[in-house]
């Protein structure tokens, strides 16, 4: 081999590179890498710097041959009509497992409930995943709940709203946000307001329709029930929901869309039967995914937060915390995490 070749060839960091360069033992590094919260934080920062430094990356296979982990960490979905929103979620979990030396893997549970059941099992039997995380609706079924509980494996549940006793979770709190968006459109002036209902079979949807309502009572305004459409979370669903809406000769001044699909199918429905959005029309939606700034007008929203639900989901499973799990240290293992609205375009007072 020339000389040429071996300047050029592409030497591989190790651990014990890094060990050097921060100036601990290859065990105190092993330790920062597998997470143990007995290293300090001063510690655990030299050792994350001198990594980073060293585009260290370790090796998964022989991280699982040194220990009972696998790294991996399961996520299942079974609503691909809220792309948006599970995209988004799964972005921030991919960012989330890489800087802690973990890989995420992805499965889509849909068909029957014994198909559901047979997706879970293999997940955990063929990947052998350290954790796995459940996004509504899959979240309240209970006999998936109950096959991971039989498997021996630790699972956090996203936005769950049954059965909340049984698992440690990650959500926001759905009712207030829906209220307080309500109340907004409310001090806009509007009174004759529609609303898209999400997925029937999603918790936060219940969550958010009642919020809804209790803000509209609680200023003493009517809910006519042509006030109301069923949607699915999906574009295309508000687009029939929208329409029925608005084509009504009582139309509402303003809508709210469940999510933001369903809103921006809202704008442009209205934009096709010649409303403006928002002089005619103002139109309100909830996640705060990149299509609510993708449109115009840039559609208000309430914005959930997506990707620290997903950097605290995955926190919990890679801390250890979730495999020993006992009722006196469940309630620490409950986030409820804040939202926010964010006024953009589509709302003007009427």
């Amino acid at each position: 081999m020339s000389s040429t070749t071996k300047t050029n060839a592409r030497v591989k960091t190790t651990i014990q590179d890094v060990a050097e360069l921060a100036g601990v033992s290859k065990m105190t590094v092993s330790r920062v890498l597998n997470n143990d919260e007995k290293v300090s934080d001063k510690t655990r920062t030299k050792v994350q710097k001198a990594a980073s430094q060293l585009n260290y990356r370790p090796n998964i296979s022989a991280r699982r041959l040194a220990s009972s982990k696998s790294y991996f960490i399961g996520l299942l979905y079974e609503n691909p009509s809220e792309g948006g929103y599970v995209s988004q979620f799964m972005l921030s979990a991919l960012k989330s497992c890489r800087k802690r030396g973990y890989h995420l893997v992805v499965d889509e549970c849909d068909g029957t409930q014994d198909e559901k059941l047979k997706i879970t099992r293999d997940l955990v039997e063929e990947t052998r995943v350290d954790g796995v995380i459940l996004l509504p609706p899959f979240c309240n079924n209970i006999e998936i709940l109950n096959e991971l509980k039989s498997l021996n494996v630790p699972y956090i549940r996203v936005s769950p709203d049954i059965e909340l006793g049984l698992s440690p979770f990650v959500c926001m709190d759905d009712y207030q946000a829906a209220y307080d968006m309500t109340n907004l459109l409310i001090a806009k002036g509007h009174t004759d307001i529609g609303f898209i209902i999400g997925h029937p079979e999603v918790g936060a949807s219940r969550l958010r329709y009642q919020g809804f309502l209790d803000a509209m009572r609680s200023k003493k305004l009517p809910v006519p029930p042509e006030h109301i459409e069923q949607g699915m979370f999906s574009y295309k669903s508000g687009l029939i929901a929208a329409k029925s809406l608005l084509e009504r000769v009582n139309k509402p001044t303003a809508i709210f869309a469940s999510n933001d699909d369903m809103a921006a199918a809202v704008v442009s429905v209205g934009n096709s039967l010649g409303l403006n959005v928002p002089a005619d029309l103002s139109v309100v939606g909830y996640d705060d995914t990149p299509l609510a700034t993708t449109i115009w007008p840039h559609i208000t929203t309430v914005k959930q937060p997506i990707a620290a639900m997903a950097e605290t989901s995955i926190s919990l499973l890679t801390s250890g915390k979730v495999d020993k799990l006992d009722q006196t240290s469940l309630s620490e293992l409950r986030h409820v995490l804040d939202f926010e609205i964010k006024e953009r375009d589509s709302v003007e007072i009427n």
